[in-house]
């Protein structure tokens, strides 16, 4: 895979800490003026403390994690960075969607009261989305804004969920409904966290790096497609090239449209027929990648019912669903129960659904779609 200009070595001539890796650090900027921040992907960055350290010297610190990190990879963070901080506390939150809620955000100011975090404190985010979406939340709310950095240890982390300032938690009638942005200080994107994803977890992260050839670049798509069984077995190179493209296109949206008012939608490609699967099976039944990938497959089924796509533009785009071993049924649901679900959509106008359809592969926007091909679309997706 090929990074263009927006992606530099943040070290040109050094490879990575491991002395048998081929890889390169990456710095993608996130340009938002004042809010700007970097993302910088590679193996091992812990060990590079230059990237980090300035951030956390002197500071009271909380590293907010899951039960699950918090007894593999948790004391390795820990351990490098607590004692660059002036006081370290650790905050465990239960591993899964189903608690991404109001109860189990308490648990983060609850520890921060405790012990007596003040306003120049820094969270850090280590674990998947759930875990930096309510560390994101936390810290735009704690003292009405404390920093924040991202430390996704997913790859559906690595190239979203940690990158562009979303924060929130769920409502039991709509994921993410309840939120705001907040921009990280610094995003950690460490490849060598994904080694010890389940293959559930790494094929549910390759959804949203497909998302992003589908709406933006189609050579990109292509790419991940060809290079899909060394994206499987998380191949460092592999990874840190897709990472890196991912998160420049993420970047480039976000820099022109921070808080989703037009542009920044296209990246929910595949979310609001996703997000209803999730919200209406139950948080955690599908995971969030595994919902968009069956989104994706009924977009684009409704783009090319549409006139948008041609039908081998949408077969491109389901083989790469397929070789990710993504989900491509959706659930058998009546039109008028993905309707419910859809109209507390964040995009929905007045409880009406608007969709991110493909206007050919490596482009998308945003529009109504009449209920009647909506419901030939869902109809066919369920065969």
């Amino acid at each position: 895979m090929t990074s263009d200009a927006m992606t530099s070595d943040l070290h040109p001539d050094q490879p990575s800490a491991d002395r048998h890796s081929k890889t390169h650090f990456r710095r993608v900027p996130v340009e938002l003026g004042a809010r700007s921040y970097d993302i910088v992907i590679g193996e091992d960055l812990l060990a590079h403390r230059e990237i980090w350290m300035p951030l956390l010297e002197g500071r009271q610190i909380a590293l907010v994690t899951n039960e699950l990190l918090a007894s593999l990879h948790a004391p390795k963070v820990r351990d490098v960075l607590a004692p660059h901080a002036a006081s370290f506390i650790q905050i465990n939150l239960p591993d899964g969607e189903n608690y991404k809620d109001w109860q189990h955000l308490q648990l983060i100011f609850d520890a921060l009261l405790h012990h007596r975090f003040d306003r120049r404190c820094l969270l850090l985010a280590f674990g998947g989305g759930v875990v930096g979406d309510m560390t994101g939340f936390a810290a735009a709310c704690y003292q009405r804004g404390v920093d924040f950095i991202q430390i996704p240890s997913t790859l559906l982390a690595q190239v979203d969920s940690s990158v562009g300032g979303k924060t929130g938690i769920n409502h039991p009638s709509g994921k993410n409904m309840i939120g705001a942005f907040h921009q990280p200080k610094l995003v950690l994107a460490d490849t060598r966290w994904l080694q010890s994803l389940p293959p559930r977890e790494l094929s549910a992260g390759l959804a949203e790096v497909i998302k992003h050839g589908a709406i933006a670049d189609r050579a990109y798509l292509e790419e991940v497609l060809a290079n899909m069984p060394a994206l499987l077995r998380a191949d460092p190179e592999a990874m840190v090239a897709a990472v890196a493209r991912s998160c420049e296109i993420k970047a480039a949206v976000v820099g022109e449209d921070e808080r989703e008012d037009d542009r920044r939608a296209v990246l929910n490609f595949g979310h609001t027929f996703g997000h209803a699967i999730e919200a209406g099976m139950g948080y955690g039944v599908f995971l969030h990648g595994e919902a968009v990938g069956t989104g994706m497959v009924m977009a684009s089924e409704l783009s090319q019912r549409l006139g948008l796509i041609t039908a081998g533009e949408r077969e491109l785009l389901l083989s790469a669903i397929a070789a990710a071993q993504l989900p491509m049924k959706a659930p058998a649901w009546s039109t008028a129960e993905y309707l419910k679900w859809m109209s507390v959509d964040k995009k929905a106008r007045a409880g009406r659904p608007r969709f991110v359809l493909l206007q050919g592969l490596g482009q998308a926007f945003m529009r109504e779609v009449d209920e009647a091909i909506l419901d030939l679309s869902i109809k066919a997706c369920l065969q």
